[in-house]
């Protein structure tokens, strides 16, 4: 029986364009939490500052007697995003933890970086399926309550003289997003055990705090507030609001210390994402 032998022929599929392949990572991992009941449950609970927030604007705009009290300002969108830290905190550790431990635990990443896959194509896709999540709590209500507040109210009055809520509003909720993502993948990336990661993005958190607590308590000064992690997002999202720094802290050496936090956690991810594991 004559054997028929094909000689190499040219890809005839369609290739698809070099630095898209996060996309792929981002819905899939976006996907899979979807599925979570779990998850979905915490997604709406993350909600209900929203509602609350809804409400009094509601009230405030068609019942002119509680506005004195009840009306929307800077500081109320400020607060809105200051009361989203605690689902920020525990929506990083649940959907993060695993995000690159897990693929470590299962030496998935010399899979993953064996294919036509970019070490900074991979890290966007696990960044994005947490960021994307940190934002539809953050940004998006709060942009939501500001035109809520238009509708509302039936003017643009309030839009007017409080332009700057807008870009406020984006990159408070920026900063917010990007710290939490890039710390987390750094310490996720350190780590085959998800529950270890998840222990020890809290222990920073507040072990950092304390170690400013009890700065505080000795010094009875807020001068050392940059030693909290949380401190220093407080502190440069206040001014982007334009509100009364809560602490003596610079305002930009705060800036600096946020900033520097997520150049260290890329670092790290760059030297630690790597298709074979070095043993040093």
């Amino acid at each position: 029986m004559p054997i028929h032998d094909q000689s190499y022929r040219r890809y005839g599929g369609q290739r698809s364009s070099l630095g898209q392949s996060w996309m792929v990572i981002a819905r899939a991992g976006i996907m899979n939490m979807l599925r979570k009941r779990a998850f979905m449950g915490l997604l709406l609970f993350a909600w209900l500052p929203f509602v609350v927030r809804a409400v009094q604007i509601y009230v405030a705009s068609n019942y002119p007697q509680t506005a004195t009290f009840l009306a929307p300002d800077a500081k109320m969108f400020r607060d809105f995003l200051e009361q989203q830290d605690f689902f920020i905190f525990v929506m990083t550790i649940y959907v993060g933890a695993g995000l690159i431990a897990n693929d470590r635990r299962a030496n998935a990443l010399q899979i993953y970086l064996s294919k036509p896959l970019l070490r900074s194509e991979y890290i966007a896709g696990k960044a994005a399926v947490l960021f994307t999540f940190l934002m539809l709590v953050t940004w998006l209500p709060a942009i939501l309550l500001l035109f809520l507040q238009v509708m509302f109210k039936g003017s643009f009055e309030f839009l007017r003289a409080n332009l700057f809520l807008f870009p406020a509003i984006t990159i408070g909720a920026l900063l917010q997003a990007l710290l939490a993502t890039f710390t987390m993948l750094a310490l996720s990336s350190l780590s085959k055990s998800s529950r270890y990661v998840g222990i020890l993005y809290a222990g920073v958190v507040f072990f950092t705090a304390a170690i400013y607590g009890a700065m505080y308590a000795i010094t009875g000064s807020t001068s050392l507030s940059w030693l909290s992690l949380g401190s220093n997002l407080a502190q440069v999202v206040d001014v982007i609001f334009r509100q009364t720094p809560r602490y003596t802290t610079p305002w930009q050496v705060s800036l600096i210390v946020v900033l520097g936090l997520i150049a260290l956690s890329i670092s790290v991810l760059e030297r630690r994402v790597r298709g074979v594991e070095i043993v040093t």
